[in-house]
């Protein structure tokens, strides 16, 4: 990748991640990402613009609030440089055309995801509904891969509904969240049926050591709630680029 496009789509991401920070913030709350502006959460003054400028305002400020000097948190600049890297990573590995808006979408959906997730235990509706009629458009566009995406559809969310509901009536409490199923459905709708299958099953097998990590370290026990979303959300990512490769090793361990 050549020195001033990657800078200026670097530039871009940065941007981006600033927004992404706002969704973040408000989606799991119902709130609107446009009104009211960016303010303060701890004395409510207005953000101003010179402070706004992604990375570098948090830097100035040292990470304060000019006006009341509470801490403000470094997942500001984390998520918008997290996203200036995610634009480089999707630009340098998919067609720079109309299409790389698609993956673009997907990246930072589960990058807000991945937040709102581990901060709330929330998976926002208004991010992973209106992803599954693009991840079906960006299939059925790129390659006419319509039947793969609506078989991954049914396959990822089902595949989490059964498990929840299973849990429920087992256990009789819930197991498997709302969220995490749409979530899964949505990556079925951009990976197809035999990625989002691999994506469940790294999944739970991180997230499964992770409890047992959790349980060893006595910071937890077997009914511990854990986010899936913050596993389910960055192995999506992966399998969005190295996806196809997964699935060619996988098979040709079987020749």
């Amino acid at each position: 990748m050549e020195g001033l496009p990657a800078l200026f789509v670097f530039s871009a991401g940065l941007i981006v991640g600033s927004f992404l920070n706002v969704c973040i913030s408000r989606l799991p709350r119902n709130r609107s990402i446009i009104r009211p502006p960016s303010a303060c959460p701890a004395c409510g003054a207005r953000i101003r613009a010179r402070d706004n400028i992604p990375v570098l305002g948090w830097l100035l400020l040292r990470g304060r609030c000019r006006d009341c000097g509470a801490r403000i948190s470094p997942r500001y600049p984390i998520v918008e440089l997290g996203t200036g890297l995610l634009f480089l990573v999707v630009w340098n590995r998919f067609p720079h055309d109309a299409t790389i808006v698609f993956p673009l979408f997907y990246a930072c959906a589960l990058l807000v995801i991945l937040f709102t997730d581990l901060d709330l235990q929330i998976i926002p509706d208004s991010i992973s509904l209106p992803g599954i009629p693009l991840g079906l458009l960006y299939r059925g566009w790129i390659g006419g891969a319509w039947l793969d995406s609506l078989i991954g559809l049914a396959v990822g969310g089902g595949s989490l509904w059964l498990l929840g509901e299973g849990y429920y009536r087992l256990r009789k409490r819930e197991g498997m969240g709302g969220g995490d199923v749409k979530l899964a459905a949505m990556m079925g709708a951009f990976l197809g049926w035999k990625l989002v299958l691999a994506v469940l099953f790294l999944s739970s097998l991180v997230g499964g050591l992770f409890g047992i990590a959790l349980i060893v370290l006595r910071k937890g026990k077997g009914t511990t709630p854990i986010p899936f979303g913050v596993f389910l959300a960055p192995v999506g990512f992966l399998a969005l680029l190295w996806g196809e490769a997964w699935i060619a090793w996988y098979l040709g361990l079987g020749s």
